[in-house]
């Protein structure tokens, strides 16, 4: 189904509309403003935009220029009045997909939209098989050319096309969610849902409604009704993270849910059909944690199905040249940025670092280099000094501005200069996500917003 935006001052155009499509399943939100739909465009995300013409403000025609300039990958259709066809038509030759004149049918607008939407689809299956092609099978983002990980896009190429659970086994930091995503877009769940559930995170008194869902009143703070993962996958994937976290109580009732393949929601009497694909991943030793008696062993055997072990970088150092051009040309895109590329010097600190982290450190590290570096070529003093080894950087030169500086105000314009790095950083680990990027930070997501607005930190700095 579509993510949809009307954008129509019209409030009975907009009402019909949004009925129609979300009978049809569609996610709508609607605005009456030119204004109004651009900004929402950098917040809804929509795959469709039903743009009338005729707007009070910037009419129909600016905010479709405008959009240009927004990333996204939306389609614009176009609503006029019978006498002002011609200037729908210069709105498709400025852009918009198609357009629409009122008095319209629903079964038009309807139509209209399945054929977008079927050409986003065949657009995306050849983006995709393009970048299969160009990374040799290497799964979009997934980088690598030494055995260990072409032994594993191998494994990856034949569990994608077959309904089995997957258990992806290897250090934090080495791409597991990566692996599951890239699994499910080429498999025949390609176009259900893909929902990822952190286990670690949940709380034990919380991960029944969060798997299974709640109904009204179920308990305290349950005002609504809610789905819960499994529901939310129907058709799809679910991506169950760090999963030999989650205690033995609620093992129990994850493999009852895996046998039975039902569910039901907290506080409510009947059970719900779920047809889901698993695919579990965990930095554990699951058999070691067996053996403990920290795992169910009926639950291991139910998850482990195809088992994929991702290497850690030390033992992959074939890949490390390509990940780092590859987060360069990212972080050039994504910031704004215009590093051309690494110093000889620093290139071999950085081939020879032990990658503890595996590649989210890398990301996090050449991200920050990448932002400090005053130059194209990153240099070696751009680089942290667990990478570089130097002593001296315990305890640095301050910077030039700050040397006559009273210690307080020094500390906090210190502090607000970390804390921007920081937050660009997570922003881009994350591809711009607000909610990922607060959770990593430890703060809420207005902290993060008010953070961002302090420091001029926009969309345009994601870009």
């Amino acid at each position: 189904m579509a993510k949809i935006l009307i954008v129509d001052d019209e409030p009975k155009i907009r009402r019909i509309l949004t009925v129609v499509l979300r009978d049809r399943g569609h996610e709508v939100f609607d605005v009456g403003t030119g204004e109004e739909g651009v900004d929402s465009t950098r917040t809804f995300h929509p795959d469709v935009i039903l743009l009338d013409l005729n707007l009070p403000g910037i009419d129909g025609l600016e905010v479709l220029r405008r959009l240009q300039g927004v990333e996204g990958g939306h389609s614009v259709i176009m609503m006029t009045a019978h006498g002002s066809i011609s200037s729908a038509v210069e709105a498709m030759r400025r852009g918009a997909y198609d357009y629409l004149t009122k008095p319209f049918d629903n079964d038009e607008v309807l139509i209209l939209i399945d054929r977008v939407m079927e050409v986003h689809q065949l657009s995306t299956e050849v983006a995709e098989l393009r970048g299969e092609l160009e990374s040799r099978y290497g799964f979009s983002e997934i980088i690598g050319i030494s055995p260990p990980m072409q032994n594993v896009f191998r494994t990856m190429a034949k569990v994608a096309r077959v309904n089995a659970g997957v258990l992806i086994t290897g250090e934090s930091g080495t791409g597991k969610e990566l692996v599951a995503r890239a699994v499910h877009r080429r498999s025949e769940r390609s176009r259900g849902p893909f929902i990822a559930v952190n286990c670690s995170a949940i709380p034990a008194t919380l991960v029944e409604s969060e798997f299974f869902g709640h109904e009204r009143g179920a308990f305290t703070d349950a005002r609504d009704a809610r789905a819960g993962s499994f529901e939310q996958a129907h058709g799809g994937t679910l991506f169950l993270d760090e999963i030999g976290d989650l205690a033995l109580e609620a093992q129990a009732k994850l493999l009852r849910a895996l046998q039975e393949r039902t569910i039901t929601r907290v506080g409510g009497r009947g059970a719900k059909e779920v047809d889901v694909r698993v695919i579990a991943a965990t930095n554990k030793d699951l058999e070691a944690e067996v053996k403990a008696g920290a795992f169910r062993e009926d639950l291991y055997w139910r998850l482990n199905i195809v088992p994929v072990h991702l290497p850690p970088l030390r033992e992959r150092s074939e890949d490390l040249p390509l990940l780092f051009d590859h987060f360069l040309n990212r972080f050039n895109r994504e910031l704004g940025l215009n590093v051309k590329g690494i110093a000889p010097e620093a290139r071999s600190l950085l081939m020879d670092y032990h990658w503890s982290g595996n590649v989210r450190e890398m990301e996090n590290t050449l991200c920050r280099a990448m932002i400090l570096c005053e130059g194209e070529i990153l240099q070696v003093e751009d680089l942290p000094a667990r990478v570089t080894g130097s002593l001296a950087e315990a305890a640095p030169d301050l910077p030039s501005d700050l040397h006559d500086l009273p210690l307080a105000e020094a500390v906090q314009q210190a502090t607000e200069r970390l804390e921007k790095v920081m937050i660009l950083a997570r922003l881009a680990e994350h591809r711009g996500s607000r909610t990922a990027t607060a959770e990593s930070l430890g703060v809420s997501r207005k902290t993060l917003f008010n953070k961002m607005r302090s420091y001029g930190l926009g969309d345009e700095d994601l870009e």
